[in-house]
């Protein structure tokens, strides 16, 4: 293992860190890490947490630190790293978005999740759970959900879930779909109702928290508690979360994104999928190196994901090979000091944290 003091000014990368969740999913992660640990059947630990500080909340209990990413190679959690070298890692910088893979087997609950100002409020966070996702695979008739199809109140909603004990799939159908097309990007701010639908694989970047507020019984064959439904609020304070007057076409509208062209040549092009224009609460870049080509990672903290290809990561006295499904985080003290190239052709996703202050 090399010394901790080296490897905090290189690419950090991560022993696998898969999380449980209500759903079932997770069967193309074997093709998409391709490193022995998926075994290419769906189960519940649909969830893969890219270098993340994050701790899951869950209704079983697997360890106080379930959902932190482990340094690789080492019994090294990365939030007590992050706190053991905030200069190395962050400079004056904050850190503040969860990179997770995530694939559906079934249809997830619908959820919202909260703004800054209720997490503040109820939570004692300063962080909500706007989200992004960008589709990286699919399974025959894939949707995703954003919206009610139709102008609802609170107190309709209410009675629904009421009404979701006994009829398990009477909130899917409140729910404005589309179908989920692979390189579609979205975003989906704090407040607004929506689902993933079965047979998605996205990546999704987010504000660092794990708060779901999901007001339906039922999750599948899954019976979700009155606990998991409203992650300890009573169900009037968590059904003020929703934004109630985003609906129907909106709802599409408000959600779908369309990536920019910031560099184009031969051997390398970059797209800006989110923006800080978009959101403050993170960015998201996709790069495209082939034959020859080459990119400096040049802002830090930051996380990469080779999502298509191999290429290798090189620095000075440094070189890794990346293939598709390796992830790592770049530290603060490594910013500009890295590139990243392919002799065939490598797609990379960049993911930044909130717009500094």
């Amino acid at each position: 293992m090399k010394e901790v003091k080296q490897l905090v000014k290189e690419p950090i990368f991560f022993e696998r860190n898969r999380v449980y969740r209500i759903y079932k999913g997770g069967m193309p992660y074997k093709n998409i890490f391709n490193d022995g640990y998926d075994d290419g059947t769906d189960n519940m630990f649909p969830e893969e947490w890219v270098a993340s500080k994050v701790k899951a909340i869950n209704p079983k209990y697997f360890g106080e630190r379930d959902g932190v990413s482990v340094i690789k190679d080492t019994d090294i959690f990365f939030d007590d790293l992050l706190k053991e070298y905030p200069e190395q890692l962050l400079g004056n910088r904050k850190y503040d978005c969860l990179v997770k893979f995530l694939d559906s087997a079934v249809r997830l609950p619908f959820q919202v999740h909260p703004t800054k100002e209720f997490s503040r409020k109820h939570f004692n966070s300063e962080y909500g759970k706007t989200e992004a996702w960008l589709v990286v695979a699919t399974r025959p008739n894939a949707k995703l959900y954003f919206g009610f199809k139709d102008k609802i109140t609170k107190e309709q909603l209410s009675k629904l879930e009421e009404q979701s004990e006994i009829e398990k799939d009477i909130m899917g159908n409140l729910l404005a779909g589309v179908e989920a097309k692979v390189g579609d990007i979205w975003l989906i701010k704090a407040g607004l109702i929506h689902a993933i639908g079965a047979g998605c694989t996205i990546i999704e970047v987010q504000e660092p928290t794990d708060f779901t507020i999901q007001p339906e019984r039922w999750c599948n064959d899954y019976h979700i508690s009155y606990e998991e439904e409203y992650i300890g609020l009573d169900k009037d304070t968590a059904l003020d979360a929703i934004n109630y007057d985003i609906y129907g076409e909106d709802a599409k509208a408000f959600a779908k994104v369309n990536p920019k062209v910031a560099i184009e040549t031969a051997t390398y092009k970059k797209e800006q999928m989110i923006t800080y224009e978009d959101t403050p609460c993170f960015a998201e870049n996709r790069h495209t190196v082939k034959n020859g080509g080459s990119f400096v990672m040049d802002y830090a903290p930051s996380v990469y994901i080779c999502l298509e290809g191999e290429g290798v990561v090189m620095g000075e006295n440094y070189e890794r090979k990346i293939k598709t499904g390796d992830y790592f985080y770049l530290p603060y003290s490594a910013q500009g000091k890295f590139t990243v190239s392919s002799e065939t052709s490598a797609t990379i996703i960049e993911c930044l944290p909130s717009k500094q202050d």
